[in-house]
């Protein structure tokens, strides 16, 4: 997991060209003008994601993973904690949906707060918890730019 602001997003660049071409996406784009929805950046290889939710309280999140894309998710607007656990000690509770790239489970991990401005970094290696409330459920705008590994 990497948590930083947005303005630092130069620190990671060379991670690969792929993480590259996410960041300046999200660098220079209009994010709070943009609706929700799906918007491509590269084809399969680079996709951004818009929502806008409630956040939740911790027992009514989900331990998730992925294996064929990176996440990086970008707060627009509002702050919400997320939770992060290595992939070793993450228990499955259902199947790995192929499709979707994404299967849940169970397990304790640490969790940030991340405020407008900021980007937590998962990648296959992190199994992890978004969309929980720091105190109480509140609006949240969020960028999530899937990159394939």
């Amino acid at each position: 997991m990497i948590f930083d602001k947005l303005k630092n997003t130069g620190l990671y660049y060379k991670i690969s060209d792929k993480i590259k071409e996410a960041f300046e996406y999200l660098e220079k784009t209009d994010l709070k003008n943009i609706e929700n929805g799906k918007y491509e950046i590269n084809g399969d290889d680079i996709f951004v994601i818009i929502q806008e939710y409630q956040t939740k309280h911790p027992e009514e999140g989900k331990w998730e993973a992925h294996k064929k894309y990176t996440d990086i998710q970008y707060i627009i607007s509002g702050e919400e904690s997320l939770g992060c656990l290595n992939i070793d000690e993450f228990i499955t509770d259902s199947d790995y949906d192929e499709e979707k790239d994404i299967v849940f489970g169970t397990g304790k991990g640490s969790f940030v707060t991340a405020k407008e401005g900021f980007f937590v970094i998962f990648t296959p290696e992190d199994a992890h918890m978004p969309s929980v409330c720091v105190t109480n459920p509140s609006y949240v705008k969020k960028a999530v730019v899937k990159v394939r590994v």
